[in-house]
Order: structure tokens, then sequence, then C-alpha cells
């Protein structure tokens, strides 16, 4: 007995630890391209911590490797968030 109330409360201590970002982190951000001038509004997953200073410092990184500059972070959400801001993103969501 004393080894199965071990045992769950192990496996609650360990799902209580998994991190919020588990759930799906989101961020919506604005970029741009210089010559020409290109911008464009988009939707990204952000892996790390579900901030948006997080997210800054994540997409800066992956949206320059395309040769984009964030300009900003709009918001940071969760899954809830997804569906109202699929057609304002177009191509650019969850392309970066």
């Amino acid at each position: 007995m004393k080894h199965n109330a071990l045992s769950l409360l192990t496996a609650l201590l360990l799902a209580a630890a998994v991190p919020a970002s588990a759930a799906g982190c989101y961020a919506d951000y604005k970029a741009k391209q210089d010559n020409p001038l290109r911008l464009h509004y988009g939707v990204a997953e952000i892996r790390g911590a579900c901030n948006a200073g997080a997210a800054r410092s994540e997409l800066a990184d992956r949206l320059a490797a395309q040769g984009w500059t964030l300009l900003n972070i709009v918001s940071v959400f969760g899954e809830e968030g997804l569906a109202q801001r699929k057609n304002s993103a177009g191509s650019n969501y969850l392309r970066f």
C-alpha cells in the first residue's frame, strides 16, 4: 500500500512539473523585409517560456534566418486563440 501511494504521489508531482508551454504557447507578431519593403503578420508556436520576452528572442532568430526582421510581438496566448487569428495570418500561420 505504501508503494502505491508513493507511486501516485510521484506521478502527481511529475504531472505538476510539466511546463505550461506543453499545453501550447503561441505569439502573433509583425515582421518586415527591406528592399523592397514587405510586411507580414503571423502566428508562431513558442517552444520556450510563454511570455512576450521569450517569444521576441525566439522569433527574432527564426525570422532572421529567413531574411525577416521582427518588428513586435502583438500578444502571447494559448491554443484557445489560434482559430481567431488563422485567417489574418494567412500563409504565415505557424510558418515560422
